[in-house]
């Protein structure tokens, strides 16, 4: 009974002290917010935790709402979660006054313990802060990396991981076999991350299944609940408590991260040395790449690893998930995606096995459907945050320096002054002639920022989009689908929220292999035999 008191006392103490400090915080912040010039509009908050009870499972939605109530129309609202100022912003006209004319203020990061202990220091190109080091990076990856060039470099070997594919799904079509969609997509995306950024042999002992399970980890980690970002003068109270859980847990998957990207660094290393030097860039991989300019760019071993975890992570999460969510919103619709295949058919030579890149661009009703993809459900509905680094004024309001900035790009692409029929999936507006056919998600139109904008856009979005064009392709010219016997008639589209948003349940279609396409193979196949 006397250890049960102490342990009480031990927690008891630090909780009062906490409440204190919390408290003293919470004034201290709202007397600020009251001495501003013009601070944007805010619902009522609550003592120390501020705007925290008003947000819930699925935050883009709850603060689209919120925004809606109390935004007064102009897309940007200032929450308090916890101790920290969030402006929040979820209109076209207010996501361009920040990732445009005031770029330059709002291009950083806020600090993160977890992104200090899992990315080396936060020296990736995601959450480093702007500065010289993240400059030096993100030009590296833009000029040397993620070229159209560098892309198209991939063509053959994309090519060779969809056959791979195909080739499984054919035989689970042959054995009536349901397919895991939802499984099967992030094994591709996967893969091809894997073969881009440490070459063919990236299957050898397991490496791709350990990548998959180190990026699950990740995003676990950064997309669960993490008590920095609500009140960051704890970090030095809670110091022992934190370590138990969070930072324990980063640190052992970096060291775990560490030694596989280790082993794989240097035996790129040891290749090298032994072939003389090894391919053009152009037929290089990316730690190929990474280790022939780390002198020019003056970057550190740790600082390659930190770049090929941002590689890991970003590449594999959001390409597969447009993949699981285009089928899905395809199999909704099955007038939609009757076109689709119509379109790829039509445009793909009837004896070919699979769709190659080359046929893509005859394609303008995939780009169509890729895209009214990623407007109704982008990858990450709440980009990462960005960091205000000096006062500023935005549309009249005054913004502190040291304000967190989160963009709610699922709020903006459904935004009904911006979209026709916005909560409808609907790839029509893209095609020419369609209410959208002049929109793009490469960070000019600020109605549609599913990657971002600005300084701080993704790097790697047209790797992405190479990746799932090919795939989507070749899922729809190969395969007829349907639900699995006894499914209900419609598909489960609730979401489950993280740093990006999935399915609550995965996707299960059953594939049927189509008469036109299967004599198709049928004909390779003889040519092959001959």
């Amino acid at each position: 009974m006397a250890h049960v008191d102490v342990v009480y006392q031990l927690f008891l103490v630090p909780l009062v002290l906490l409440l204190l400090h919390l408290a003293s915080r919470s004034l201290r912040i709202s007397n600020k917010q009251r001495q501003a010039k013009h601070p944007p509009p805010s619902p009522p908050g609550l003592p120390i935790i501020g705007h925290m009870h008003l947000v819930g499972d699925l935050p883009h939605v709850s603060l689209r709402d919120l925004a809606t109530k109390h935004g007064h129309g102009g897309g940007l609202m200032l929450l308090r979660l916890g101790a920290v100022p969030n402006l929040v912003v979820s209109s076209p006209r207010a996501a361009q006054a920040i990732m445009r004319r005031h770029d330059h203020i709002f291009a950083s990061r806020p600090t993160s313990k977890l992104s200090d202990d899992l990315l080396y220091g936060s020296s990736d190109i995601g959450f480093a802060p702007y500065g010289e080091h993240w400059r030096q990076v993100r030009k590296l990856v833009t000029t040397h990396l993620f070229t159209v060039k560098k892309v198209q470099s991939y063509r053959l070997a994309r090519q060779d991981e969809v056959r791979l594919v195909m080739a499984k799904i054919r035989e689970m079509a042959a054995a009536s076999t349901a397919v895991d969609i939802s499984e099967m997509m992030n094994t591709f995306a996967n893969d091809i991350v894997c073969r881009a950024v440490s070459g063919k042999f990236f299957r050898a002992e397991g490496r791709n299944k350990l990548f998959r399970e180190l990026i699950e980890i990740n995003s676990v980690m950064f997309g669960g609940f993490n008590l920095e970002n609500y009140f960051p003068g704890l970090a030095n109270w809670l110091g022992l408590l934190t370590s138990w859980f969070m930072s324990n847990k980063a640190n052992e998957a970096r060291k775990r991260w560490d030694e596989l990207l280790e082993k794989i660094i240097s035996d790129h290393e040891t290749s090298k040395h032994r072939h003389g030097g090894g391919a053009q860039q152009e037929e290089s991989d990316f730690i190929d790449v990474l280790l022939a300019v780390q002198q020019e760019y003056g970057i550190t071993r740790d600082n390659i690893k930190a770049v090929l975890m941002d590689m890991f992570s970003a590449g594999t999460d959001t390409s597969s998930l447009v993949l699981e969510l285009a089928m899905a919103e395809l199999m909704r619709n099955p007038q939609l995606m009757t076109k689709l295949q119509a379109e790829v058919r039509k445009n793909t030579p009837k004896r070919q096995e699979i769709v190659e890149e080359e046929n893509l661009a005859s394609m303008a009703y995939l780009r169509a459907v890729v895209k009214e993809t990623l407007r109704l459900h982008p990858p990450a509905p709440l980009l990462l945050p960005h960091l205000s680094m000096a006062d500023c004024d935005v549309h009249g309001y005054t913004i502190p320096s040291g304000t967190r900035v989160v963009i709610n790009s699922w709020a903006i692409s459904r935004d009904p002054e911006s979209w026709e029929k916005p909560e409808e999936f609907m790839p029509e507006k893209f095609v020419d002639g369609g209410s959208a056919a002049a929109i793009d998600f490469k960070g000019m139109d600020f109605q549609f920022v599913p990657f971002g904008a600005g300084r701080r856009i993704c790097p790697g979005l047209n790797f992405g989009l190479a990746t799932v064009e090919i795939m989507l392709a070749n899922l729809v010219y190969c395969f007829d689908w349907g639900l699995p016997a006894g499914m209900e008639e419609d598909i489960d589209m609730t979401e489950v929220f993280g740093l990006t948003v999935h399915l609550k349940e995965k996707l299960i279609l059953v594939p049927k292999l189509p008469d036109t396409v299967g004599h198709a193979m049928q004909a390779v196949a003889k040519d092959v035999t001959a």
